[in-house]
């Protein structure tokens, strides 16, 4: 009997906080959504003048002004004000710092690229034309706009061989930006150039009896390749 009791205080002690919050915001009105006063992603739900606290989903912010019944959009959407703090990030990897919204990449460096965070999961994207993600607005703009420092200290970076990525973005056949483009190497058919996040150049080689076709952006069969066809005859002779 005695354990229960305790358990049923504890309970009782949990909610106590949350009790006294509710009862120190005052609705404005009998029924409606309305912001929290200090914290931006906190919201009251109020039903007959009684109030229940609520928060956005770890990410997003509430905005008053919306008129559909789900009020929580991207930070960069709303004006918060002088309603600062937000509650402790619930973020699953580098690419998400919270669940949900646009975040540029982790390296400083990369500022062509961004990840879409839905619920912790992240997907890259890649901005085009040389423009630079901005996280104040959400979207791409031109570097000057952006301002990031650090951005494209790898943009003039070479091989030992003098490969340097191209500035020009590269589209796949669908007109679908290819965010790690890769190039045909000038005088050995058996290696390729990969650029990774389109500014960091890097040297890739074919598997076995395989050569690369730039036509299909991988390595491919040298029968596949007339300009290489020949690629392996001469060692297959020696090896004879």
């Amino acid at each position: 009997m005695a354990a229960t009791r305790s358990s049923v205080l504890a309970a009782m002690l949990l909610l106590i906080p949350a009790a006294i919050v509710d009862a120190q915001f005052k609705c404005p009105k009998n029924r409606g959504q309305f912001e929290d006063p200090v914290q931006c992603d906190k919201y009251y739900v109020c039903d007959e003048g009684e109030a229940t606290e609520k928060l956005c989903p770890d990410g997003l912010v509430f905005d008053p002004t919306i008129k559909l019944v789900n009020k929580c959009d991207q930070p960069f959407n709303v004006d918060c004000g002088d309603r600062f703090e937000l509650q402790p990030a619930q973020g699953t990897t580098d690419y998400c710092p919270r669940k949900n919204g646009f975040f540029s990449h982790p390296d400083p460096s990369i500022c062509n690229v961004f990840y879409s965070c839905i619920n912790g999961e992240e997907l890259e994207m890649s901005c085009t034309g040389g423009l630079h993600f901005d996280e104040k607005s959400g979207t791409c703009v031109w570097p000057d706009v952006a301002a990031r420092e650090g951005c494209g200290s790898n943009a003039n970076k070479k091989l030992n061989d003098g490969f340097q990525c191209p500035k020009e973005t590269r589209y796949d056949k669908n007109g679908q930006v290819i965010t790690h483009p890769n190039y045909p190497h000038p005088s050995d058919c058996s290696q390729f150039y990969y650029c990774l996040n389109g500014i960091e150049p890097r040297l890739g080689k074919c598997d076995a009896k395989m050569v690369y076709n730039e036509d299909l952006q991988r390595c491919d069969d040298p029968e596949n390749v007339p300009e290489c066809k020949d690629w392996y005859k001469e060692e297959d002779a020696n090896k004879n």
